[in-house]
């Protein structure tokens, strides 16, 4: 009788002992999503610049391909995916965009406007504004280009981009005229700021090298020195 007693006293203790066990360890909550992450409504204020060639269809810090006429821009430390609002300070004028790369790296200035973002507030022109940045969203998907053209940016490796420019110009003033004549005249035109000040003007990108030495010929007859040349 005593042994089976301390049996069931052993028993009853082991019960016990089960009965108060910590609860198994539960798996640790998903990680935020980066649009959980955003904090909208955050300003900054410093200078904005932009950058367009020659980075114009390199890979960017968040892996896409950067297209200078699409509007996105690079900060240093800002979610990819962000949208915000750029406000110039002495202008008013504004433009949203989706960060999808890391800069600018310059004292003072806290965002990169691709070349199309910096061009509808006028950046173009002066290179360097103050500016206010505020965060007003998450888009993690990349635009797509509204036209349906095929940009430079968006070519696989070894297919074929070309331009066709039609001159470079000291005076942005000429350069807008010859700009403003393009596009009269039905071609798709930009400015593209190059070395020692020269502004250029192309028209295009074109994906195939056929395509565009047709655009040379429509544009020859009023710009004898266009020239085709490749993209990047």
């Amino acid at each position: 009788m005593k042994r089976s007693g301390t049996i069931i006293v052993l028993a009853v203790i082991l019960a016990s002992g089960c009965a108060h066990q910590k609860p198994r360890a539960t798996a640790p909550p998903p990680a935020p999503k980066p649009a959980e992450t955003v904090e909208r409504g955050k300003t900054e204020k410093g200078l904005a610049s932009w950058y367009g060639e020659p980075y114009h269809g390199r890979r960017t810090a968040s892996g896409e391909i950067y297209d200078m006429h699409e509007m996105t821009a690079a900060h240093r430390t800002l979610e990819f995916g962000t949208v915000v609002k750029v406000t110039r300070r002495d202008t008013g004028s504004d433009v949203k965009v989706r960060v999808n790369d890391r800069g600018p790296f310059i004292k003072g200035r806290i965002i990169d406007l691709s070349f199309a973002a910096a061009k509808k507030i006028g950046l173009d022109i002066d290179g360097v504004a103050p500016v206010k940045v505020v965060v007003i969203g998450f888009d993690e998907t990349p635009k797509k280009n509204a036209t349906g053209k095929v940009r430079a940016a968006e070519h696989p490796a070894g297919e074929d981009c070309f331009w066709v420019q039609v001159g470079a110009f000291s005076s942005m003033d000429n350069a807008r005229r010859a700009e403003q004549r393009l596009e009269s005249a039905g071609e798709t035109a930009v400015i593209i700021e190059g070395p020692g000040g020269l502004h250029r003007v192309r028209v295009g990108p074109f994906d195939r090298e056929k395509n565009a030495r047709k655009a040379l010929h429509r544009v020859l007859p009023h710009w004898p020195a266009a020239a085709l040349v490749p993209c990047g």
